[in-house]
């Protein structure tokens, strides 16, 4: 989270403007939270331009609880059609097998999750009652740098992204989207909120078993009221919409100011690790992501030390995930430059002092 927000929030903690309240001993109901709540919506469809016909839901259960409240909401107990690319999108298909009729459409697990194949090549069913797919997977390194246009592939399905990982990192098409959600603790504020994005037309469809706290028009109708939210990420998420609204970078402000930064940030890193004969990133170029970059030495024996000295040099959690190893540098959007660029000189340094 950027630093700005942190000592915002710190600030406040005890009293918030002058309310005699902190955010956390406020009543939901109250016109505090009222006014911070009103204010974190408004922010956040300003930030993503999401078109008056959707509606922004703020709900509780992170990611992997979406991957029961989509089905939930939006099968109708149908077929349901996946894009596996890696991690979260098996666990988002998976999960739906227990309320729909779950089918895979493209998978790229034959070649290790390092590439995707085309829209064109993907095997969509016609009565799909919507397609899904992870925009962005954190431990694979796969970013959907453009979303498909379903249309265009003779479906009428709606789709479905898990933006998790790099909501607000990029402009989102909303013309391609039906709905989005994700956790917001990537690039949004702590754990604990989850961010909905749904279409006006896609409410309504819920499951009889779907509990009401997750039915997306229950929670519309409610303006996200109908259990108590998760107030105190509401609020920091709403620190940090204005923090990326505020942002300038070359004549552009807020995402797209922020995805200039992401692309400088990645194409650094990505260029270290390319130019080297010492580390080694599998991911095909073009579906690289910005925001999380797997990478491992050639001599994998030597991880433990890599790892001791970044620690040393103040770089931390670079310890890729346990199912594929290696190393991975997450850089958010409140990763600044900077910080790529250290991680870059000790890549260099111990590459020369092990060669």
């Amino acid at each position: 989270m950027p630093e700005e927000v942190l000592r915002e929030a710190a600030e406040q903690m005890l009293d918030w403007h002058g309310s005699g309240l902190g955010v956390m001993e406020m009543s939901h109901r109250g016109k505090e939270f009222g006014q911070i709540l009103a204010e974190a919506e408004a922010d956040l469809r300003q930030l993503l331009a999401v078109p008056s016909e959707f509606h922004i839901l703020f709900m509780q259960g992170g990611g992997l609880g979406e991957n029961a409240i989509v089905p939930l909401n939006l099968s109708r107990g149908g077929v349901v059609d996946f894009v596996v690319t890696g991690s979260w999108s098996t666990k988002s298909y998976k999960e739906a097998g227990r309320y729909a009729q779950a089918r895979v459409a493209s998978t790229n697990a034959g070649n290790g999750h390092t590439d995707v194949a085309a829209p064109a090549q993907w095997t969509l069913s016609p009565d799909a009652a919507y397609v899904h797919l992870c925009s962005n997977e954190t431990i694979n390194g796969i970013e959907f740098q453009e979303l498909p246009d379903l249309a265009a592939l003779g479906s009428r399905a709606p789709l479905v992204i898990d933006f998790s990982s790099h909501v607000a990192s990029r402009p989102v098409d909303w013309s391609r989207v039906g709905l989005a959600f994700g956790g917001a603790q990537k690039n949004i504020g702590p754990a604990g909120l989850t961010i909905v994005v749904v279409r006006d037309d896609l409410l309504g469809h819920a499951l009889p078993i779907c509990p009401s706290a997750f039915n997306y028009r229950t929670v519309a109708d409610n303006q996200s009221m109908y259990n108590t939210p998760p107030t105190w990420g509401i609020y920091v998420a709403g620190l940090t919409f204005k923090w990326l609204l505020a942002q300038r970078e070359g004549g552009l402000s807020g995402v797209a100011a922020m995805e200039r930064r992401n692309i400088a940030k990645a194409e650094l890193l990505y260029g270290a690790i390319d130019g080297s004969q010492f580390y080694v990133n599998q991911v095909a170029p073009a579906w690289r992501s910005r925001m999380n970059v797997p990478f491992q030495l050639r001599d994998e024996s030597r991880n433990q030390a890599f790892l001791d000295g970044a620690r040393d040099a103040g770089l931390l959690q670079l310890k890729g995930h346990k199912s594929v190893g290696g190393m991975r540098a997450s850089i958010y959007n409140a990763m600044p430059l900077e910080g790529v660029q250290a991680l870059v000189a000790y890549m260099r340094e111990f590459e020369r002092s092990h060669a």
